[in-house]
């Protein structure tokens, strides 16, 4: 039974999946174009292994679908709305105090 995510739950997900830098690569990889795991492996240049775990976390997050395509599985982003959404984020300016106030800081790259 398929159910709807409550809008902190959608943000949550979206923010676990952006945690990780090759989630986040896997997902800009997808927003260009949908993929095969093999393809996206070469691309990103990691293991087949590696890479179906985080494909496994961005399925359980629901930002990401499988296509079957004869006897092979293809990849693509759940909603055309998520390209946008990365888009936005990728563009987004961050803006970062300069003047550290964290004492931990320099310690664990933090702040």
């Amino acid at each position: 039974m398929l159910t709807l995510a409550t809008e902190v739950e959608v943000l949550a997900r979206f923010g676990r999946a952006l945690a990780d830098p090759i989630r986040c690569r896997l997902l800009l990889a997808l927003r260009e174009a949908p993929a095969h795991p093999s393809d996206l492996a070469d691309e990103l240049g990691i293991s087949r292994t590696r890479l179906s775990n985080h494909l496994a976390c961005l399925r359980d997050c629901g930002l990401v679908v499988t296509v079957p395509v004869g006897r092979r599985t293809r990849y693509e982003l759940a909603d055309p709305r998520l390209g946008h959404a990365l888009d936005d984020l990728r563009t987004a300016v961050v803006a970062v105090e300069t003047d550290r106030t964290c004492p931990d800081a320099a310690e664990k790259g933090c702040c």
